[in-house]
């Protein structure tokens, strides 16, 4: 019966309904009762709508979780909620200046939408990026409410600080957005513009000219930090750089053009705009001639990779003079391979402490303290006022070089060398299931860990319990645990119906996880990626093939894997609920969520790369209709559903229908007959 009765506006009509639901009921299925009640002339997509708990602060209203149940947020009878659009326009300013409105979920966090927007332009390491709103745009609601900065004054550090500030253009100028807040938290609304720029500079060394699109986003940084001197150069360096940057906006050297050429302005840092200094950048750019615009790009990034601070993040600070009691300004740089001291006059690198040995920092009320334990006598202590900027730069380092670590750890390298490895062929040269056997002793495994309490008389004294085996766990294998000596079921069936509760709960949260993934991901269907002009160039016209190619063999892996776990739930549940084996048919639910977030990411890929066809909106459609049919096929796969056999097995035949058209859209419906 239902025992929650919650106020639902609707801020498309203006109406407010009072509605019943279940407490245990998950967001999504209310979402889904919500929208067949409520009469909404929007044509916007069931999976753009979601339940937001809204505050008088709209800094603090919150969107409710699709997999997450109602009553996870203390939701009571006459409790106002809002049926609203997430779907929201986000004006993104690219670092080559060009504008792109992309349609983001308002209810995500930051580094979800960095991740969103980073796919749709092409760029893979997403978490290397992040957005900035910029000082001239926000500078008087900065001032008011600051991003990504401390809620207090500034520690009043004089003109000299402010010219230093200004000369070397620190990251204190900068409003990075905080990767785990949403854009409500953080007071940005639809007319806000956001930079999407490189903050950790951690893979840039294994770019090259097979991805053009990072290419020319390293290319406009590197380009823009070295005009604003925020790395030194030699003059040298700097005539050879000026040199590059003609050759890709002018192309080769034409000697009758040489007036049309030099704006020294543009070209040089300030320090060397000086007169004669033409001829030294038109002698350089003339020994360029026949370097392709792609390539120009490249030599640019690779010379700015030998600089000594290429891929530093500074911060004005004062530091205390050795054997004073005296602070002087100085710049904190930070790579992902050290901490740097850098002199603010020259930029000259005065000590460096690597990155592997710090052991902590601290970031007090304007100061920042770092701990290099045994590699240093003492704590290094600085007065800033960006000591939660520093923190969330380091920690940002780190956990990149964490995720990579976990990576590059094969799985294979974790276990026992003479473990036995099943494989088992899904598809003919499509792609191949590796599992380890499941009375492998001593293999970790995922899966859930949920399990059902136990139930004891309230009567029997506290420590009335003892060490013993669960009943009906003979076949099993031996389990350990803990049960009330006055409660022990007289036979195994109990034991075992209880057993087989838990694992049902544990299915239906999995399940209820995955139809929560499967909306998520719905509006990442909804348009191609924004990709560039790649060009007609052989090369462009290279790579473009290359990633079709590579976008159509990972599609048709993933719905390899993906049907085969489909079927996987229908035969897995067919049987007695008693003897089902619920830790498999999770299984094959986690591989089911794991591809299709793996298509959302490669589908609107490979539709922006076909868009000069008539297949991309087809194939993001029939993805649509594929998103759709797992979502039915998971419900009908819940454990008081699968009482009804038939809405199951048809649910897995609009499965299946809808991975075929899938396959046909894309090119791949064929599989290899040997």
């Amino acid at each position: 019966m239902p025992n929650l009765s919650l106020k639902v506006n609707i801020p498309s009509t203006g109406a407010v309904k009072t509605m019943q639901f279940e407490s245990n009921m998950i967001v999504y299925d209310a979402c889904k009762m919500i929208r067949d009640r409520v009469q909404d002339s929007s044509s916007s997509s069931a999976e753009d709508f979601g339940m937001f708990l809204p505050d008088e602060d709209p800094k603090k209203g919150v969107w409710l979780e699709p997999g997450q149940t109602l009553e996870y947020y203390l939701l009571k009878t006459g409790d106002l909620v809002e049926y609203r659009e997430k779907i929201r326009p986000l004006c993104v300013k690219m670092m080559d200046g060009a504008l792109k409105t992309v349609m983001v979920d308002d209810s995500q966090m930051v580094e979800d939408l960095v991740k969103t927007i980073c796919d749709r332009i092409g760029v893979p390491n997403f978490e290397e990026y992040s957005l900035l709103h910029e000082e001239d745009e926000a500078d008087e609601e900065a001032k008011k409410n600051p991003v990504d900065k401390e809620e207090e004054p500034k520690v009043s550090d004089g003109k000299r600080m402010e010219q230093i500030r200004k000369k070397w253009h620190t990251d204190d100028e900068q409003h990075w957005l905080n990767q785990d807040k949403s854009l409500r938290e953080q007071g940005i609304d639809e007319t806000a513009m956001l930079t999407l720029r490189k903050k950790f500079f951690f893979s840039d060394e294994n770019e090259d000219r097979n991805d053009p699109v990072q290419l020319n986003l390293l290319y406009i940084q590197a380009r823009d930090a070295i005009l604003q001197g925020n790395h030194p150069v030699s003059p040298e360096e700097a005539y050879q750089f000026a040199a590059l940057q003609a050759q890709v906006q002018y192309s080769n050297y034409d000697s009758s053009r040489t007036r049309a050429y030099v704006d020294i302005k543009e070209f040089l840092p300030d320090e060397y705009q000086k007169k004669g200094v033409e001829k030294r950048i038109l002698s350089e750019y003339s020994k360029l001639t026949g370097l392709t615009e792609l390539n120009a790009k490249f030599r640019y990034i690779q010379r700015s990779r030998s600089l000594k601070t290429h891929g530093a993040s500074f911060f004005l600070v004062k530091e205390k003079m050795k054997g004073k009691n005296k602070l002087v300004p100085r710049l904190l740089g930070i790579t992902k391979k050290s901490v740097m001291s850098v002199d603010e006059k020259t930029k000259e690198v005065l000590k460096t402490w690597p990155l592997t040995t710090v052991r902590r920092w601290a970031a007090p009320r304007h100061s920042f303290t770092l701990d290099f334990g045994d590699y240093s006598e003492s704590y290094y202590s600085v007065q800033t006022t960006e000591g939660e900027a520093i923190s969330r730069l380091l920690a940002g380092y780190v956990d990149i070089i964490l995720s990579r670590k976990r990576q590059l750890e094969s799985p294979l390298m974790q276990v026992d060398n003479e473990a036995t490895v099943h494989e088992d062929e899904v598809a003919p040269g499509r792609a191949c299931a590796v599992h380890y056997p499941e009375d492998g002793a001593g293999l970790g495994s995922e899966g859930g860990v949920a399990m059902a309490g136990v139930m004891c008389n309230a009567q029997l004294p506290p420590n009335s319990m003892q060490l013993g085996v669960f009943p009906g766990s003979e076949n099993q294998g031996m389990m350990a645990g803990t049960m009330a000596s006055g409660n022990q079921p007289p036979s195994g069936q109990m034991g075992s119906t209880t057993s087989t509760l838990a694992a049902q709960q544990v299915l239906k949260g999995n399940i209820n996880s995955t139809r929560g993934v499967i909306a998520n991901i719905m509006p990442g269907l909804q348009n191609p990626l924004d990709l560039p002009p790649i060009g007609n160039d052989p090369g462009s016209v290279s790579w473009k093939q290359n990633q079709i190619d590579l976008q159509r063999q990972n599609v048709s892996s993933q719905m390899t894997a993906f049907t085969a776990a489909a079927v996987q739930v229908v035969t897995l549940s067919s049987g007695d609920p008693a003897e089902t084996n619920y830790a498999a048919v999770g299984s094959a639910v986690n591989t089911i969520s794991s591809n299709m977030s793996e298509l959302a990411k490669g589908l609107p890929m490979l539709a922006a790369l076909l868009s000069d066809t008539n297949d991309a909106d087809k194939i993001l459609e029939a993805a649509r209709h594929l998103a759709n049919a797992a979502s039915d096929l998971l419900n009908c796969a819940l454990p008081e559903n699968l009482g009804e056999r038939n809405k199951l097995l048809e649910a897995l035949g609009r499965t299946g229908v809808a991975s075929g058209n899938l396959l046909a859209m894309t090119g791949e419906e064929q599989v290899d007959k040997r």
